[in-house]
Formats: structure tokens, C-alpha cells, sequence
């Protein structure tokens, strides 16, 4: 990789950590009226590949609330919640939820990262590109981590920038999972 890549991905990884440690003290979830968003469409419409290289699309989820978080290896608030939403994804699972970890980050690095600390949930590899789309899903500083929860319908119901406790996400999922 050239020198200006690698400053560059420096630059962005620690403008995105700060970012995200500076929304990790929000405390609520945001609940959004439901609406269809172009911006979600897409996204659910790509695959990614996970850490062993296999592609995953999104798609194969439709019909499921879904848990959408973005996050990095390198982001600590994003490695701080990951323990609640792995816990949150095997009380769910039998529910009709589905959970991806969406990783801006490189292969090696998540791969490293669930070999040491594993979580109940896919960990798929997102290009920069895929960061972009957070923005019109509400992640207008484009911080991690950032969370979008999807419900049965397709239709955004919540979306968090910063950490998201366990306690909030079960109350949003037992909400969201009740009919």
C-alpha cells in the first residue's frame, strides 16, 4: 500500500474512532417513524463476504427484524458492545431476528478479531463505500458505531450512533418480535 493510502486510512480510522467515542454516551435509542429507505434498499440488496471469504447477501434476511451495526477492530466503543448485541443475538435468534456485524475493516483484521473474540452473529467485511450509505440512514458524521434496526416489513424502525446498552436493545427487540 502507498504511503498517502496508508495516512489516509489512518486519518479516517481515527476520525471515525473519535467520532464514535464521542456518541458512545448517548443513551437513548432514536426510534424513527417507519419509512422505506432508498439507502436501506440498496444495502439490503448487496452481499459481502465474511471473514473466510464467503459471500453473504443481506437479502437472504428479508422477512426478519434485522440488527444492523457497523463497526471496526480498531473502534473501541464499537468493541466495548459487542459482548451485549452477541448476547442479544442467541436470546433472538429463535425470534425471527438476525443480526450482522458490518465491519469496516479488512479481512485479516476481523478474522484476528473473532478468533479472539467470538460473537454469536455474522462479522462481514464492508468496503469504505458502504459507509457512505450510513449517512442517509441517519449517520450524518458517519461515526462508529452505528447501529439501524430493520422490522419484519423492511421498514427502519431505530437507528443509533454510538453504543447501544443490552438493556435498550432487548426492549426494542421484545417490542419489535411481539407479533
Amino acid at each position: 500500500m502507498n504511503r498517502t493510502l496508508t495516512v489516509l486510512v489512518v486519518v479516517v480510522a481515527l476520525v471515525a474512532a473519535a467520532a464514535g467515542l464521542l456518541t458512545a454516551r448517548q443513551s437513548e435509542l432514536v426510534s424513527v417513524p417507519p419509512a422505506r429507505s432508498p439507502a436501506l434498499e440498496k444495502l439490503l440488496n448487496l452481499e459481502f463476504p465474511d471473514s473466510t471469504s464467503s459471500k453473504r447477501p443481506l437479502a437472504d434476511a428479508k422477512g426478519k427484524v434485522l440488527v444492523l451495526n457497523f463497526w471496526a477492530t480498531w473502534c473501541p466503543p464499537c468493541r466495548k458492545e459487542m459482548p451485549a448485541l452477541s448476547a442479544m443475538s442467541t436470546k433472538y435468534q429463535d425470534k425471527g431476528v438476525q443480526f450482522f456485524g458490518l465491519s469496516i475493516d479488512t479481512e485479516t483484521n476481523v478474522r484476528a478479531y473473532q478468533a479472539k473474540y467470538p460473537v454469536s452473529y455474522p462479522l462481514l467485511i464492508t468496503p469504505m463505500s458502504a459507509i457512505e450509505l450510513t449517512e442517509a440512514l441517519g449517520n450524518t458524521s458517519q461515526a462508529l458505531p452505528f447501529t439501524v434496526i430493520v422490522d419484519k416489513t423492511g421498514m427502519i424502525s431505530v437507528v443509533k450512533l454510538g453504543m447501544l446498552s443490552e438493556e435498550e436493545l432487548d426492549r426494542k427487540l421484545a417490542e419489535l418480535t411481539r407479533s
